[in-house]
Protein backbone atom coordinates (compact mmCIF):
# COMPACT_ATOMS: atom_id res chain seq x y z
CA UNK A 1 0.00 0.00 0.00
CA UNK A 2 1.42 3.40 -0.95
CA UNK A 3 1.95 6.00 1.79
CA UNK A 4 -0.96 8.06 0.44
CA UNK A 5 -3.35 5.14 0.10
CA UNK A 6 -6.21 5.44 2.59
CA UNK A 7 -5.79 3.40 5.76
CA UNK A 8 -9.32 4.05 6.99
CA UNK A 9 -12.64 5.45 5.90
CA UNK A 10 -14.02 8.55 7.58
CA UNK A 11 -17.81 8.43 7.70
CA UNK A 12 -18.06 12.20 7.43
CA UNK A 13 -17.86 14.95 4.84
CA UNK A 14 -16.63 17.47 7.42
CA UNK A 15 -13.54 19.30 6.16
CA UNK A 16 -12.51 19.96 9.77
CA UNK A 17 -12.49 16.27 10.66
CA UNK A 18 -10.53 15.48 7.50
CA UNK A 19 -7.93 18.14 8.37
CA UNK A 20 -7.62 16.83 11.91
CA UNK A 21 -7.02 13.25 10.74
CA UNK A 22 -4.33 14.44 8.36
CA UNK A 23 -2.77 16.38 11.25
CA UNK A 24 -1.99 13.04 12.93
CA UNK A 25 -0.87 11.44 9.68
CA UNK A 26 -3.87 9.21 8.99
CA UNK A 27 -4.65 8.96 5.29
CA UNK A 28 -8.31 8.28 4.70
CA UNK A 29 -11.17 8.27 2.23
CA UNK A 30 -14.45 10.01 3.08
CA UNK A 31 -17.80 8.25 3.05
CA UNK A 32 -21.03 10.18 2.67
CA UNK A 33 -23.11 8.65 5.46
CA UNK A 34 -26.44 10.18 6.43
CA UNK A 35 -28.20 9.50 9.73
CA UNK A 36 -30.99 11.31 11.53
CA UNK A 37 -29.15 13.53 14.02
CA UNK A 38 -32.23 15.04 15.65
CA UNK A 39 -32.40 14.95 19.43
CA UNK A 40 -35.63 13.88 21.12
CA UNK A 41 -35.01 16.05 24.18
CA UNK A 42 -34.90 12.96 26.41
CA UNK A 43 -31.78 10.99 25.46
CA UNK A 44 -28.80 11.97 27.64
CA UNK A 45 -26.30 13.99 25.56
CA UNK A 46 -23.45 11.53 26.17
CA UNK A 47 -25.60 8.61 24.99
CA UNK A 48 -26.78 10.69 22.02
CA UNK A 49 -23.32 11.45 20.61
CA UNK A 50 -22.18 7.86 21.23
CA UNK A 51 -25.22 6.42 19.46
CA UNK A 52 -24.88 8.71 16.46
CA UNK A 53 -21.14 8.07 16.08
CA UNK A 54 -21.79 4.31 16.18
CA UNK A 55 -24.68 4.57 13.71
CA UNK A 56 -22.48 6.48 11.26
CA UNK A 57 -19.61 4.00 11.62
CA UNK A 58 -21.96 1.01 11.19
CA UNK A 59 -23.55 2.48 8.06
CA UNK A 60 -20.15 3.22 6.62
CA UNK A 61 -18.96 -0.31 7.43
CA UNK A 62 -22.06 -1.78 5.75
CA UNK A 63 -21.14 0.10 2.57
CA UNK A 64 -17.54 -1.10 2.37
CA UNK A 65 -17.28 -4.38 4.32
CA UNK A 66 -17.62 -6.72 1.36
CA UNK A 67 -16.02 -4.71 -1.40
CA UNK A 68 -13.30 -2.43 -0.02
CA UNK A 69 -12.76 -3.28 3.63
CA UNK A 70 -10.90 -0.80 5.80
CA UNK A 71 -11.72 0.35 9.34
CA UNK A 72 -14.45 2.99 9.47
CA UNK A 73 -14.19 5.99 11.81
CA UNK A 74 -17.10 8.28 12.62
CA UNK A 75 -17.84 11.10 15.05
CA UNK A 76 -20.65 13.25 16.37
CA UNK A 77 -20.38 16.49 18.32
CA UNK A 78 -22.96 18.27 20.47
CA UNK A 79 -22.95 21.57 22.31
CA UNK A 80 -24.75 21.15 25.62
CA UNK A 81 -26.13 23.97 27.77
CA UNK A 82 -28.22 23.27 30.89
CA UNK A 83 -28.38 19.56 29.91
CA UNK A 84 -29.95 20.42 26.54
CA UNK A 85 -28.33 19.90 23.13
CA UNK A 86 -28.35 23.13 21.12
CA UNK A 87 -28.05 21.49 17.70
CA UNK A 88 -26.73 23.07 14.52
CA UNK A 89 -27.64 26.58 13.47
CA UNK A 90 -29.24 26.30 10.04
CA UNK A 91 -30.32 29.94 9.79
CA UNK A 92 -28.82 33.20 11.04
CA UNK A 93 -31.57 33.86 13.57
CA UNK A 94 -30.93 30.43 15.12
CA UNK A 95 -27.22 31.20 15.47
CA UNK A 96 -28.02 34.57 17.07
CA UNK A 97 -30.35 32.91 19.59
CA UNK A 98 -27.77 30.25 20.47
CA UNK A 99 -24.95 32.74 20.94
CA UNK A 100 -27.15 34.90 23.17
CA UNK A 101 -27.74 31.84 25.37
CA UNK A 102 -24.02 30.97 25.46
CA UNK A 103 -22.90 34.55 26.18
CA UNK A 104 -21.19 34.92 29.56
CA UNK A 105 -21.73 31.27 30.46
CA UNK A 106 -19.96 27.93 30.37
CA UNK A 107 -21.18 24.99 28.33
CA UNK A 108 -20.04 21.48 27.44
CA UNK A 109 -18.97 20.16 24.08
CA UNK A 110 -19.30 16.39 23.76
CA UNK A 111 -17.64 14.55 20.88
CA UNK A 112 -18.40 10.88 20.43
CA UNK A 113 -16.00 8.86 18.28
CA UNK A 114 -16.64 5.33 17.01
CA UNK A 115 -14.60 2.86 15.02
CA UNK A 116 -15.57 -0.38 13.31
CA UNK A 117 -12.44 -2.43 12.59
CA UNK A 118 -11.71 -5.03 9.90
CA UNK A 119 -13.32 -7.76 11.99
CA UNK A 120 -16.46 -5.68 12.48
CA UNK A 121 -15.62 -5.04 16.13
CA UNK A 122 -16.94 -1.73 17.46
CA UNK A 123 -15.17 0.68 19.79
CA UNK A 124 -16.38 4.07 20.99
CA UNK A 125 -15.32 6.87 23.30
CA UNK A 126 -16.64 10.30 24.32
CA UNK A 127 -14.59 13.43 24.92
CA UNK A 128 -16.08 16.16 27.13
CA UNK A 129 -14.73 19.70 27.10
CA UNK A 130 -15.92 22.74 29.04
CA UNK A 131 -16.00 26.03 27.14
CA UNK A 132 -16.47 29.39 28.85
CA UNK A 133 -17.73 32.31 26.75
CA UNK A 134 -17.17 35.90 27.79
CA UNK A 135 -20.18 38.21 27.73
CA UNK A 136 -21.02 39.12 24.14
CA UNK A 137 -22.72 42.27 22.92
CA UNK A 138 -25.64 42.12 20.51
CA UNK A 139 -23.43 43.89 17.94
CA UNK A 140 -20.67 41.28 18.25
CA UNK A 141 -23.14 38.44 17.87
CA UNK A 142 -24.74 40.04 14.82
CA UNK A 143 -21.39 40.81 13.17
CA UNK A 144 -20.20 37.23 13.70
CA UNK A 145 -23.44 35.72 12.42
CA UNK A 146 -23.32 37.98 9.36
CA UNK A 147 -20.10 36.21 8.30
CA UNK A 148 -22.07 33.01 7.74
CA UNK A 149 -19.53 31.01 9.74
CA UNK A 150 -22.01 29.82 12.42
CA UNK A 151 -24.30 28.13 9.90
CA UNK A 152 -24.16 24.36 10.06
CA UNK A 153 -22.11 24.47 13.27
CA UNK A 154 -23.14 22.86 16.54
CA UNK A 155 -24.06 25.62 18.98
CA UNK A 156 -23.77 28.22 16.23
CA UNK A 157 -20.01 28.77 16.43
CA UNK A 158 -16.65 27.49 15.21
CA UNK A 159 -13.79 27.51 17.73
CA UNK A 160 -11.26 27.50 14.89
CA UNK A 161 -12.82 30.61 13.36
CA UNK A 162 -13.92 34.04 14.51
CA UNK A 163 -15.59 32.68 17.65
CA UNK A 164 -12.14 31.99 19.11
CA UNK A 165 -12.27 35.61 20.32
CA UNK A 166 -15.39 34.80 22.37
CA UNK A 167 -13.80 31.99 24.37
CA UNK A 168 -12.46 33.05 27.74
CA UNK A 169 -11.38 29.56 28.76
CA UNK A 170 -11.29 26.01 27.43
CA UNK A 171 -10.96 23.03 29.73
CA UNK A 172 -10.46 19.94 27.62
CA UNK A 173 -9.69 19.22 23.99
CA UNK A 174 -9.45 21.93 21.33
CA UNK A 175 -9.71 19.30 18.59
CA UNK A 176 -12.68 17.77 20.41
CA UNK A 177 -14.52 21.09 20.26
CA UNK A 178 -13.66 21.23 16.55
CA UNK A 179 -15.35 17.85 16.14
CA UNK A 180 -12.71 15.12 16.42
CA UNK A 181 -10.77 14.71 19.67
CA UNK A 182 -7.36 13.58 18.47
CA UNK A 183 -6.11 11.97 21.68
CA UNK A 184 -9.09 9.62 21.87
CA UNK A 185 -9.18 9.10 18.11
CA UNK A 186 -5.52 8.08 18.02
CA UNK A 187 -6.11 5.60 20.85
CA UNK A 188 -9.05 4.00 19.00
CA UNK A 189 -7.02 3.74 15.80
CA UNK A 190 -4.03 2.19 17.56
CA UNK A 191 -6.32 -0.37 19.22
CA UNK A 192 -7.45 -1.37 15.72
CA UNK A 193 -3.81 -1.64 14.52
CA UNK A 194 -3.98 1.55 12.47
CA UNK A 195 -0.69 3.46 12.64
CA UNK A 196 -0.92 7.06 13.83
Amino acid sequence: MSPCAPRIYLASQSPRRRELLLQIGVSHAPLDVVVDESWDGEEPPRAHVTRLALEKARRGWAEVATSRPLPVLAADTAVVLDDAILGKAEQTHEAVAMLKRLSGRSHWVLSGVALVDLQGEERSVVNMSRVVFRALSAEEIRAYCDTGEPLGKAGGYAIQGGAAAFIERLEGSYSGVMGLPLYETAALLRAAAVAV
